[in-house]
């Protein structure tokens, strides 16, 4: 598998590779179509003067002259009409002109090779150097035809000015690579850290803090993974204590059916003592029924993203069917029970709702001493509806407020052990409430009593 940091590597150097390619064929393309026939045109006219120049002053040393021509930057090929020929200046490295362009320039035309030479690239056009490549005039000295074919020595035309400037561009291009190779390799090394980290918590193992300091979207990403890594600790915890919790529940109440049920396998066990093992039994045994359905109630809770059926009902009448459900216990206790309910028609999912007032109402008639009290208020608002279920029971002390909807969290299990429950019930109404968008909050001091207040939004 490449790394990162080769296929960063390989995509500079193909993007800078192939840059280069379309540049040249751009600056090809432009020559052809422009430069060419203004580069033919322009050293024509400097062909044509040298001629004119050479018949007015009627020149006798042509040698001297077009050694001094050759001297300021040209390549030149002089012929006669009797076929001697002469070179000035820097050889051609291909003397391939044609005999019929020496014919046409000594019969009086001109020759535009620079014009008409058949190349498509770039090198064999401006700075091919043929004899071909040349542009060719007549002259006449002393009665006599000549024909001049003249270029422009590529190598005289080159300065240091050209050179200093190809000379930047070298330099600005070794130094941009150089530039990306660093920057990549400053891009990938965070990449690298939370790739190791990555495979950190894969292996569960979720200590350690990312040391990426950086304000960019890779910043962004190394803190989101710091926060992902913080909340899978925090979850990785909870799983573990919610089974260790689950195993303890449950032990505890198998412990004690099977201890029971071993009793009852003694035949002269008084018949008295057999009715009280077996109501013990079936005691630990609706403990373990209901401690199941909470645990499923919890399961689809939190494994469903969207678990509600909402439909519209009145919530004061299901608010009233569940205090009537547990009105055997207020009246077994003597608990005097006032219930105050505005008329509201709510949308939401009933079947969860009611859990919310069972656990409510429920805990608020356990944890209320014999003839204690329980109020029920249902107030309905413009936008949301407010719900108040208060007892002056046992109460909570403020150091266990904060955790009291944390699953199996119990607040005293030296002082509650003898009333019935599984610590999941608070859990399953945070929960359910803050599906339907609203909010929960406890209100309560020690020995005089407890407040639940829910507010529900209206849909």
């Amino acid at each position: 598998m490449r790394s990162l940091y080769g296929k960063f590597l390989s995509f500079t150097t193909g993007i800078m590779m192939t840059s280069a390619i379309i540049a040249f064929l751009v600056v090809n393309t432009y020559y052809h179509q422009q430069l060419k026939g203004q580069n033919d045109e322009k050293n024509m006219n400097i062909a044509l003067s040298l001629a004119e120049f050479i018949e007015s002053e009627k020149m006798d040393r042509l040698d001297d002259f077009f050694q001094t021509q050759a001297a300021v930057g040209y390549k030149l090929y002089v012929i006669d009409e009797d076929g001697q020929a002469s070179f000035y200046g820097a050889p051609f490295r291909e003397q391939n002109l044609e005999q019929e362009a020496v014919d046409l320039v000594l019969g009086g035309d001109r020759y535009h090779g620079m014009r008409d030479l058949k190349t498509e690239t770039f090198m064999t056009g401006f700075f091919s150097d043929q004899l071909a490549n040349t542009v060719g005039v007549p002259f006449d000295i002393n009665g006599k035809r000549f024909a001049l074919f003249m270029r422009p020595d590529i190598k005289m035309l080159f300065t240091e000015v050209h050179f200093l400037l190809g000379g930047m561009v070298v330099v600005m291009a070794i130094v941009s690579l150089l530039s990306m190779l660093i920057v990549a390799k400053k891009l990938i090394e965070p990449i690298t850290k939370l790739t190791v980290a990555t495979k950190r918590v894969a292996e569960e193992r979720f200590t350690g803090t990312l040391e990426i300091n950086r304000k960019d979207e890779i910043g962004q990403l190394a803190q989101s993974f710091q926060k992902m890594t913080e909340r899978l600790s925090e979850n990785d915890r909870i799983r573990k204590e919610f089974i260790s919790d689950v195993s303890h529940d449950f032990q505890s109440p198998l412990l004690n059916i099977k201890g029971y049920a071993d009793l009852l396998k003694n035949d002269d066990l008084p018949m008295l003592d057999r009715k009280n093992y077996a109501t013990v039994i079936q005691s630990e045994t609706e403990r373990l029924s209901s401690l199941t359905k909470q645990l499923l109630l919890l399961t689809s809770l939190d494994q469903l993203s969207s678990p509600l059926h909402l439909k519209s009902f009145r919530m004061d009448t299901q608010i009233k069917e569940t205090v009537r459900k547990y009105r055997w216990l207020s009246e077994e206790k003597q608990i005097s029970i006032s219930v105050e309910l505005d008329e509201v028609e709510f949308t939401g999912d009933p079947s969860f709702l009611e859990k919310v007032w069972e656990n409510l109402i429920s805990n608020a008639l356990k944890y209320t001493s014999p003839k204690g009290k329980v109020d029920i208020v249902l107030t309905d608002y413009e936008d949301r509806v407010r719900i108040e279920v208060r007892d002056d029971g046992i109460g909570i002390a403020s150091e266990h407020l904060s955790r009291i909807f944390d699953r199996f969290y119990r607040v005293d299990e030296s002082r509650t052990w003898e009333i019935e429950g599984t610590g999941l019930g608070l859990s399953i109404v945070q929960e359910v409430v803050e599906l339907h968008g609203g909010d929960i909050h406890v209100d309560s001091n020690d020995g005089v009593g407890t407040t639940f207040t829910v507010i529900l939004p209206k849909l």
